[in-house]
């Protein structure tokens, strides 16, 4: 398989990320609007690649996958239900294993590089 490569993808302009939408589970005003820019999707599993950009405002994150990302820009918090807030900015890395929910605050727009892994499915 062809590498994936996104090119200095800190500084792609904002109006070259494809997809554009509100947040699903806003807290409050300013509702986010996230961006993002697709490098890679599976055909067989949940496993994507890209750039994610959010621009500010507090929201529930629910994602059923783990998730790992580098953020590029911005500064943010994510309070997860089951532990004290965390501060990330620009060069901070964080791993969500699958189903970490909590909340979103972005104090500054923030763009980040993501690796969405599937869940591993547990026998029945």
């Amino acid at each position: 398989m062809t590498p994936v490569v996104l090119k200095a993808s800190a500084n792609l302009p904002t109006n070259e990320l494809d997809s554009i939408s509100p947040v699903a589970r806003p807290i409050g005003e300013p509702v986010s609007i996230m961006r993002s820019k697709v490098a890679f999707k599976s055909s067989s599993d949940s496993t994507s690649a890209g750039i994610w950009e959010c621009s500010p405002g507090k929201w529930r994150r629910q994602v059923a996958e783990a998730e790992f990302s580098t953020f590029l820009s911005g500064r943010c918090t994510f309070t997860p239900d089951c532990g004290p807030t965390i501060v990330l900015e620009a060069g901070d890395s964080i791993y969500f294993h699958p189903n970490t929910n909590g909340e979103w605050k972005i104090i500054e727009t923030v763009r980040k590089a993501f690796v969405i892994l599937p869940t591993a499915h547990q026998p029945v």
